[in-house]
Order: C-alpha cells, then structure tokens, then sequence
C-alpha cells in the first residue's frame, strides 16, 4: 500500500492512505454498505463509539485533550447530542479519525478505529473488510521484499562497475567508450540470467518502460545479485567474457533450480530471520 490504494469489500471500493506512516480507511467510503439513510455523525454520537476514541486516543496520542473529551462525553446520549468529525478533531486534537473536503475528500479512520466502524456496518461486513485488508497487507510486504532485493542487486552492481573500471577500462578511456564497455558488462549478466540483452528486451518490449531488470522476479534477483558478485571476482582474475558467459549461465541455471523448490514467503521469512 503506497501513498493511496484500494479496498474491495463485498463489491465496494474503500480508499486507504498513509498519515504519518499508518494505515487510514476511508469510513464514508465503507458506509455505501449500510442499509438505509445513516450517517457518520450517528456512529460518533453513540457514547459506546465516544468511549472507544477516547481510548484510543489516550493510548496513542500525546496531545489528546482529555478535559474536552470528558465535557463531551456528558453529553453523549442525550437526544439533542450530535457532533461532527470536524467539531470532534478541533475540540480534543484527536488523530484516529479525521475529514477531508474536495472532490477526493472523505473521512478517514486510523485502520484500528475503521475496523470498529466495519462492525456498526454490520459483523459480515467487518469479516471481510478484515479479510480484504490483510490480502492487502501481505501484497504489500511481498512488494517490499521485492524492492529490497532490487536495492540489494544495485548496490551488487556498483561492486561490479567498479570491478569493470578498475581492470577493463585502459586508463584515459573517454566516458562514451567507457559507457559501452559498461553495458556490454552488463548484457553479459543479462544474457547468462535472461537469455538475452538489454537492447534485445527493449526491442520485445515497445511498451514496457524501465529496464529488463525491473520486471525479474525476486529469485531472479538474488540470482542476479549472486553473480554481479562472481562476475567481479572472475573480473579480477583476468577470465575472459566468454569463458565467465559459460560460467555465470551454469550458476544461474543451477541456483535458480534451488530457489525456484523455495515458496517465496520462506525466502523472505529466512532472510528477515538474519536481519
């Protein structure tokens, strides 16, 4: 889940969004799935609601005005009681549920206050807004791995490039001759993982932007991080291309034949084990 995603609970799109690195629901979203005429102002108005946020809030922020929260709570339940979120943020600085205005506006819940407000939807509603969020967290967590090991490849082929300036590039090499002793470096990992180079992928891929790199799957990744590394090495003690070619396909045949019998999460679990 970046910046903005997407729920769907029962045929419904709820919003999501981060604030402050937590996860918000968009409650004005979710209240297409009640039956009838209700509004947010019903739910907050409840004193059992009142008391939940106020909990909450003493729990998790510091600013939280206690002693307007207390004279707003005296007055729950009474028939001419009614606030807003609006009225409900400025009175007691709470940050669990907060309004936006605009035509992508709506009311937003900290994830732990929407998940209550899922069950004043109604208990099914809730099962699967819980359901529907956690797929959405695991996809997000397989992104993450993904992106790490991405991270982890680049960092492989500064070590490479280094490799490659400091025993194949003869010295006053201007940068565009250089440049292509670079990339040709580059398709010879390219080939021996990819089975062909970077030119040859963007000729098959008109409209895919990006690189070759940027659609490997994350055992491809560790695959390719792997060899950057023996390639440097084999770099260094003078082994021609074509001999380290053979060599680095042999070691990407052969290594992911082992990662593919390894089900992904449990690559990610062993590595986040030795973190």
């Amino acid at each position: 889940m970046k910046g903005q995603g997407t729920l769907l609970v029962k045929g419904i799109e709820i919003r999501t969004k981060k604030i402050n690195s937590e996860d918000y629901i968009c409650i004005s979203d979710m209240l297409k799935a009640k039956d009838g005429d209700f509004f947010i102002t019903d739910w907050l108005r409840n004193r059992n609601t009142l008391e939940y946020l106020g909990i909450w809030e003493q729990v998790f922020n510091p600013d939280f005005n206690c002693g307007e929260f207390a004279i707003i709570k005296s007055h729950a339940g009474l028939n001419s009681f009614k606030i807003s979120v609006k009225e409900w943020v400025e009175s007691t600085h709470a940050i669990g549920i907060m309004a936006s205005a605009g035509r992508y506006g709506g009311t937003y819940a900290h994830r732990d206050i929407a998940l209550e407000f899922g069950m004043w939807i109604n208990p099914e509603f809730k099962i699967y807004l819980i359901k529907e969020f956690q797929r959405l967290k695991a996809e997000e967590q397989k992104q993450l791995g993904w992106s790490a090991k991405r991270e982890l490849a680049k960092m492989n082929y500064r070590i490479h490039t280094d490799a490659i300036k400091q025993n194949l590039i003869p010295p006053k090499l201007n940068s565009r001759k250089a440049s292509l002793i670079y990339a040709d470096e580059a398709d010879v990992l390219n080939v021996a993982m990819f089975g062909m180079t970077a030119q040859e992928w963007r000729e098959s891929n008109p409209d895919k932007k990006g690189n070759i790199r940027d659609y490997a799957s994350i055992n491809e990744l560790i695959c390719l991080a792997n060899m950057e590394n023996l390639n440097s090495v084999m770099i260094g003690e003078q082994t021609p291309q074509s001999e380290r070619l053979k060599k680095l396909n042999q070691i990407a045949i052969h290594q992911m034949q082992i990662l593919e019998d390894i089900p992904a999460r449990q690559v990610l679990k062993e590595g986040n084990d030795h973190e």
